[in-house]
């Protein structure tokens, strides 16, 4: 039987506590057991998927929302099963814990170590996605972690079917549960008692738009790990190959328009627009994407609208697209570091020089060249699945998978040495 960890009595700093004690526990685990649970969790998910797709179905029809955000909202079979692999993926990953990332000797005779471990206890804040639950379950899992997890109350019966089967994982393969733990229900003050739960939860990572990050960062006791937008740009330079920068800007911005790695901005040389610009709008508008742009784009294809200010700050999430024609890289280098959010840059071109000079110069988590900024993503990392994306300088950047999801400790070995 599934441990209540959700029991309706307990307030978000109990609970906290529930998965703090779970959590020392899994710490002690060897890496099989880890890898068990997350077989075992995978199996579940597996298991309970007529249950957790018919939940979603409800919640989906009911949902008054864009269809972009129902998008996220969505989950089916193949959605669920990528789910169940992603787990299995990270139970293939080497253990991230009791690593020796450093070592060295003093002259007095003692020897120095730094060795990873576990952060604690995790507090993931997420809106609409419901599998982002079990990526992150199973990162923690992986990394020693507990984990209380806040989902948002459009998927929450969703979210809590998907918490159930990730909790029957943990009992399958020998382990506590209650280092897996989610609020009963979808009240809004479990977000504000889980950002005041100093001592309780070590890190709080919030994954969803714009305002919920804001809200987090600005109110948050906890050390948060985040990024506040995913304003992704794509710049395609005067040395791109034509035919390859059609098939990676659709990808960049068409492949799924809801997630924080889609191409938002789209800035072009202006040597090469007029001749490649009303291409790119051509095999993007096919696909019913929307245009706003500078006045230079919007000379060049009457298909782009003009743009506000304000257009090229939005993270749209949708099927929009800012345009901008653009003077040369500098100039690109400039739009980015006055609109971006740090996020995910990408430059098309065969100029290797130019690659070198867009990649030192743009101050993102990640830069690509000649790929879609959509594989920004913690599995097309190689890391198995992501908690998230982080685009601040201290501790992690880009996608946070399990090695992000550890700190570290220095042991010292010594042979009665004492301090004058």
């Amino acid at each position: 039987m599934v441990s209540d960890s959700s029991d309706t009595n307990l307030t978000i700093k109990e609970l906290a506590q529930k998965v703090r004690d779970a959590a020392y526990q899994l710490a002690l685990t060897d890496i099989q057991q880890r890898n068990q649970a997350l077989r075992s969790a995978a199996k579940a998910l597996r298991a309970a998927e007529a249950e957790i797709l018919a939940v979603n179905t409800d919640e989906v029809a009911q949902a008054d929302v864009s269809a972009a955000f129902k998008d996220r909202m969505t989950l089916n079979h193949d959605r669920l099963r990528a789910m169940a692999k992603g787990l299995e993926d990270i139970a293939e990953l080497p253990d991230p814990l009791g690593k020796e990332l450093a070592s060295w000797d003093r002259p007095n005779g003692l020897h120095f170590k730094r060795v990873s471990v576990p952060l604690g206890v995790v507090g993931m804040i997420y809106e609409s996605r419901p599998n982002v639950g079990a990526d992150a379950v199973g990162i923690c899992i992986k990394s020693g972690n507990g984990i209380v997890l806040r989902g948002g109350s459009e998927t929450h019966l969703t979210s809590m079917a998907i918490h159930k089967a990730m909790q029957q994982g943990m009992i399958d393969a020998g382990l506590n549960p209650d280092s897996i733990a989610m609020p009963p229900d979808s009240n809004r003050q479990h977000v504000m008692d889980m950002l005041h739960a100093v001592g309780m939860i070590d890190v709080i990572i919030p994954r969803g738009g714009y305002s919920l990050i804001k809200f987090v960062q600005q109110e948050a006791r906890v050390p948060v790990l985040a990024h506040a937008a995913g304003l992704c740009h794509t710049y395609i330079h005067e040395k791109a190959d034509f035919e390859k920068a059609r098939k990676v800007l659709v990808n960049a911005k068409m492949r799924r328009t809801g997630i924080c790695g889609a191409t938002e901005t789209l800035l072009i040389d202006q040597a090469i627009a007029k001749e490649l610009l009303p291409i790119l709008v051509s095999d993007l508008q096919s696909l019913g994407c929307r245009f706003v742009g500078n006045q230079a784009a919007c000379q060049i294809a009457t298909e782009i609208k003009p743009a506000a200010d304000k257009d090229f700050a939005t993270e749209w999430l949708d099927s929009v697209l800012s345009v901008a024609v653009i003077k040369d890289i500098n100039a690109a280098i400039h739009h980015i570091v006055k609109y971006g959010s740090s996020h995910t840059e990408a430059i098309l071109s065969e100029d290797k020089q130019a690659v070198r000079y867009f990649m030192d110069s743009v101050p993102s988590a990640v830069v690509m060249c000649n790929a879609s900024t959509q594989f920004c993503d913690g599995g097309e990392f190689g890391f198995g699945a992501e908690i998230g994306i982080a685009t601040g300088k201290l501790h992690a950047r880009g996608p946070v998978g399990i090695e992000q999801l550890t700190s570290y400790r220095y042991e010292v070995y010594g042979n009665g040495q004492v301090r004058s």
